[in-house]
């Protein structure tokens, strides 16, 4: 039966083939023997016919994997498995296609880890000391420790200088392997990836210790926790050309003699240990191939955030987006403000880029498109389960002061804002839990004080409100509303915009004339000819009165005053404006400047040398905290913000606060967010 399905395996393949043979190139003399090892058992096993159709593998020795790249590329060579980093570099800077990804037991992904034997050393700490590396521009040996440096100012790295003169406090060894290198007292640190820690075993695990992300160590079992990130592993590729025959190749040779091969008491694929070596042709630790597709893109394979940290390292060489920061506005008002912003400083450029929503900005940070955004509380939290982390945190109190010894402008507490809920002074009959049946005002999609609040209160007695999903609870309150980026009747009530702002109504940011907290204090009132659109308002109370005064001047609508509006509370009471200390519906966290990991340092020096030319600028038109002369309120950055406070050395649950994040958290586990199953794409479980 063995034969049989041997001789229909060749057949599968020789019809495709047309008598290719194929080149796997290698790097050392014992992956030269373990190849060879490979095609005398491929001759062995297939019939003889297959010798020259498929067994023709040949074995081509050459100096290192940039020599392999260029082999392919050249036709001299036609196949080899690569670190992820060099994966990136063949595809995209040589044009060569991944066929295969290395799969190991928990995945397609290895973590990287720093190994040290003195206990003294930190990771915050590490320039002047004398690295190993795995390799050079190798995810984990590389790349992920590179970034994670960067991210935390751990390793200074001007843009100008190229990447290789990043480290140049931190000598690379020429160390046989990084651990040898550090075993043999060359270097004080190994970089390299969780596999490699398999090779210490014994006594020897106790000499070694992990430096964790926090500056604490640990030992070596202890890797899950205690790394510098998660990076995809190796992969296989190919000339263009060659990926029908290399696929082929690959998907028998591991039926044959993969850990579950047919043939694997002749040879073993994933197995080095005869050779004396580790990790010949693929890491000996490989569970299997993962053959991929011709329709999959490189970012698909490797994942977004690690070929946005590559890009940010400059794996593709020096380019214009290196000195320019790319800030997501979502409306025409947003990106007025924002290109008046670029003309009025002197830093590194600015340039502007549109998206439709707060959702779309971190989709666009995501992939790389633009590089920063500030985001409400909600959409901060959606934001840090997508990987991306804090650089600023607006500061809403009275004065900015720089911690002493500091060169950050530091807070020990963040002030917040609170949730209002509003209604006209002359609707007496509106109170909570009597909102059945009314129409709703709601800023927007997602929003703290539009969305996340209200339904945490009981907003009608004789309507069903306990549900997990603000959605729900909405559409079985309210008669009909607007809420910017929902659909059905909660949008019924929205208008859309005009002349140059012009937008479907409903949609998600400040074009549609109902969004945000001007917008919802516009659905309250009514529209300009005093036609009725809502009956409360839920939205923030930090600017609510400068918008009430700022009707009349907008030419929205003429004669309001704080005093024609009052508070709707919790507990069914109505209060004036002024009670609000009082009277809300909940403490909402300041908005996040976010950004990617590899990109905080530079977006938090732009931010800083911006807000010191502006303050420096006293008669300047320009404010970056104002927005009523753009006839809305809160562009690009809250209008309560003083200035930009550090926080990148802090996690975006921490500032976010305890309570809102566990509430945020439920709130998503029941309700379906397109933005979180996107970025919830994991390369490491997807194969």
């Amino acid at each position: 039966m063995r034969g049989f399905y041997t001789i229909l395996l060749f057949y599968t393949f020789a019809c495709c083939t047309k008598g290719k043979k194929t080149r796997w190139c290698t790097v050392s003399d014992p992956e030269q023997k373990k190849c060879a090892e490979l095609a005398k058992a491929l001759v062995a096993v297939l019939p003889p016919a297959a010798v020259a159709a498929f067994a023709r593998l040949s074995c081509i020795r050459a100096s290192s994997t940039t020599d392999c790249i260029e082999r392919i590329r050249a036709n001299r060579a036609d196949i080899v498995t690569l670190d992820a980093g060099e994966v990136y570099s063949a595809v995209r800077q040589f044009g060569l296609v991944a066929v295969a990804k290395e799969i190991y037991s928990d995945g397609g992904c290895i973590l990287s880890v720093a190994v040290v034997r003195n206990s003294s050393i930190d990771v915050r700490s590490l320039q002047g000391l004398r690295s190993c590396h795995s390799g050079v521009r190798w995810t984990a040996g590389w790349s992920l420790p590179l970034g994670f440096l960067l991210s935390r100012n751990y390793l200074s790295w001007s843009k100008e200088q190229p990447l290789s003169q990043g480290t140049e406090d931190i000598e690379v060894s020429s160390g046989q392997g990084a651990l040898r290198c550090l075993r043999s007292g060359t270097g004080d640190v190994a970089f390299v990836d969780h596999l490699a820690l398999e090779s210490i075993e014994g006594s020897e695990c106790d000499e070694f210790r992990l430096l964790c992300a926090d500056g604490t160590q640990a030992p070596l079992s202890q890797y899950r926790s205690c790394n510098l990130g998660r990076g995809p592993g190796g992969g296989v590729v190919t000339r263009v050309n060659f990926r029908k025959v290399a696929r082929k190749f690959i998907t028998t040779a591991q039926t044959l003699f993969g850990q579950r091969g047919r043939e694997r008491h002749r040879f073993q694929l994933f197995n080095s240990s005869i050779f004396r070596e580790n990790d010949l042709l693929f890491k000996d630790v490989t569970d299997k191939l993962s053959v991929l597709s011709d329709d999959m893109d490189v970012s698909q394979v490797l994942g977004l955030d690690y070929v946005a940290l590559l890009k940010g390292l400059g794996h593709e060489g020096s380019s214009l987006e290196d000195s320019v920061v790319r800030w997501c506005c979502i409306s025409h008002a947003e990106q007025k403000k924002c290109e008046e912003w670029a003309l009025s400083i002197k830093s590194d450029p600015l340039v502007c880029v549109g998206a439709a929503s707060m959702r779309e900005c971190i989709e666009k940070i995501k992939r790389d498109e633009v590089d920063a955004a500030s985001l409400d509380a909600t959409h901060s939290f959606i934001a840090g389960k997508c990987g991306l982390v804090p650089v600023v945190t607006e500061y809403y109190g009275r004065k900015c002061a720089r911690a002493e010894g500091s060169a950050h402008l530091e807070a020990d507490v963040l002030p917040s804002v609170v949730g209002v809920a509003v209604a006209k002074r002359s609707s007496r009959s509106i109170f909570m839990g009597n909102l059945g049946g009314r129409r709703s005002c709601q800023g927007h999609m997602y929003s703290p004080a539009g969305w996340m609040l209200p339904y945490t209160h009981t907003l009608s007695l004789e309507h069903n409100t306990s549900f997990c999903d603000p959605d729900q609870a909405y559409n079985q309150v309210f008669w009909k509303g607007c809420l910017p980026g929902s659909q059905g009747n909660l949008c019924k009530v929205c208008m859309g915009g005009t002349g140059e702002a012009a937008t479907k109504r409903c949609a998600d940011n400040h074009n549609e004339r109902f969004y945000g907290n001007m917008g919802a204090l516009r659905c309250l009132v009514g529209d300009p000819s005093g036609k009725s659109h809502g009956d409360v308002a839920f939205l923030e109370q930090h600017n609510l009165q400068d918008n009430i005064h700022s009707l009349s001047s907008t030419g929205w609508a003429e004669g309001w005053t704080p005093s024609d509006f009052e508070l709707l509370c919790g507990d069914g009471r109505r209060a004036p404006l002024s009670e609000w200390e009082s009277c809300h519906l909940g403490v909402i966290p300041p908005n996040i400047i976010m950004t990617r990991p590899v990109l905080t340092a530079r977006v938090y020096d732009f931010l800083m040398k911006s807000q010191e030319t502006l303050a420096a600028k006293s008669d300047s038109e320009f404010k970056l905290f104002e927005s009523q002369q753009y006839g809305q309120s809160d562009l690009l950055f809250k209008d309560a913000t003083q200035c930009f406070v550090h926080t990148s050395h802090m996690d975006y649950r921490s500032i976010l606060g305890e309570e809102f994040y566990t509430r945020a958290d439920a709130v998503f586990n029941c309700t379906h967010s397109d933005i979180l199953e996107f970025c919830g794409q994991d390369v490491c479980s997807i194969f």
